[in-house]
């Protein structure tokens, strides 16, 4: 029997990745994908366990569709992936409004957890393996027709002290090549402009097939598709070899963009989080790669209150953002999470790391000020994604903003342009720290 089937899907681009795919299995078994709840027999809440305050929304959301539910409306409420997997018995006991769950090593069981729920009355509970999980299959891509994600590898060897994702997507597992030139050729063919390759650490593709890296290789043979940009996400600084950056310097569609989580600067706390950097280290690299990449804008992520961060640590952290000019940062206060060994360390409390996060943010703010001044004048190529009806402009971005992460850049024109297409911007101003301008 058919059903309409809403899904939800929460945290990062790899997890929605999981969603689309679901939901093309869904739509293949001969049920309806539906927009609202509202409308839905099953909803499907794909949730993300990567943080306690994550699985707090993930709840909140569940809760709101018990509301729902207990109308009349919705029949029955699915919660899938990481904190599915993270917490799988305190879900199902401690929440009875969920009806199933299906683990990360499951996704591709979701139209049996859907018939079991609706026509059996169980709770179905589907944990498969999540170090042999398959990460291929068709997807109903649930972003703008202009850009989408290619996620190259599935899990995480780095075993980061603070960090939950190996035990939640098991072990770092590339995919093969072909399969990934066959996905990302359906794409381009489907009129995909901008190509995001992700996955937690991109920079290790192919290691785990012969332990040679390969990502250099698959990005050279990606620019032969149809693509006008492509995005690259996730690199971690210790696997940038000499190759990789000549391929990012050379290749005209790779965006000068690069994503690398750092976390921290002091030695000894990135010794203690089992990373692999130092501090010099780091700074060397970034030097190399704004030497040898014209124009790159570089983003970070970064940690507030990890285990051992005294004020000097701190200081030090501040003055490493006012150095380095990074010119996107995220700054995430430490949050001990049960079952990492950095929880079990000495640390500061939730308020002061969350203090400490917010005068990091400042510093940053004033980095970012900085750079905005730096490029007024400038003449950029701009992804138009639609118009903004209170600020009276269009929207859209260029290579120093990724989707979703990263401000717009607003501009006026004299000739509507159309959602997806590329038009050049004369840059002009600043609004609310982001980038102004007008269309050439």
């Amino acid at each position: 029997m058919p059903y309409k089937v809403y899904f939800l899907s929460l945290g990062c681009a790899k997890n929605q990745v999981n969603c689309e795919q679901m939901m093309s299995l869904v739509q293949s078994a001969g049920h309806e994908i539906v927009a609202s709840p509202t409308t839905a027999d099953v909803a499907v809440v794909n949730t993300c366990g990567f943080l306690a305050s994550a699985c707090e929304e993930a709840i909140d959301h569940v809760l709101e569709l018990a509301e729902l539910k207990q109308a009349g409306s919705l029949k029955k409420i699915l919660v899938t992936g990481c904190m599915a997997q993270r917490y799988k018995a305190d879900v199902l006991n401690e929440l009875p409004e969920i009806d199933g769950i299906l683990g990360t090593g499951s996704y591709g069981d979701i139209v049996q957890a859907i018939s079991e729920a609706m026509e059996t009355g169980l709770r179905p509970c589907h944990l498969g393996n999540i170090h042999t999980a398959p990460q291929n299959g068709p997807r109903i891509l649930s972003t703008p027709p202009w850009f989408a994600y290619l996620r190259i590898a599935e899990g995480c060897d780095n075993h980061c002290a603070y960090c939950v994702i190996p035990s939640l997507r098991g072990k770092y597992r590339s995919r093969p090549m072909r399969e990934l030139l066959d996905e990302a050729s359906e794409l381009a063919s489907a009129g995909v402009q901008e190509l995001l390759v992700i996955a937690q650490d991109i920079t290790r593709y192919g290691t785990d097939l012969n332990g040679e890296h390969q990502l250099a290789a698959l990005l050279r043979e990606l620019c032969k598709l149809d693509f006008h940009w492509i995005r690259l996400h996730y690199l971690y600084p210790d696997e940038i070899t000499s190759e990789l950056i000549d391929v990012i310097a050379s290749e005209e569609k790779i965006l000068p963009y690069l994503d690398i989580p750092i976390q921290h600067c002091d030695d000894a706390i990135l010794k203690s989080m089992n990373r692999r950097d130092t501090k010099d280290s780091i700074c060397a690299l970034f030097q190399t790669l704004r030497r040898r990449i014209p124009g790159l804008v570089l983003r970070t992520s970064l940690i507030a209150g990890l285990p051992g961060e005294g004020d000097a640590e701190f200081e030090e952290l501040c003055q490493f953002l006012r150095e380095q000019k990074i010119e996107r940062a995220g700054v995430f206060p430490f949050s001990p999470e049960e079952g990492t060994r950095a929880a079990q360390m000495d640390h500061v409390g939730e308020e002061e790391a969350a203090r400490r996060a917010e005068i990091a943010v400042d510093v940053q703010s004033d980095v970012i000020d900085e750079y905005n001044e730096s490029v007024l004048g400038e003449e950029r190529e701009v992804l138009c994604e639609g118009f903004d009806g209170q600020a009276q402009m269009f929207y859209g971005r260029s290579y120093a903003e990724s989707p979703e992460i990263d401000g717009r850049i607003y501009f006026s024109a004299e000739e509507e342009p159309e959602p997806g297409s590329f038009v050049m911007v004369r840059l002009t101003g600043v609004m609310d720290g982001e980038l102004t301008g007008e269309r050439i």
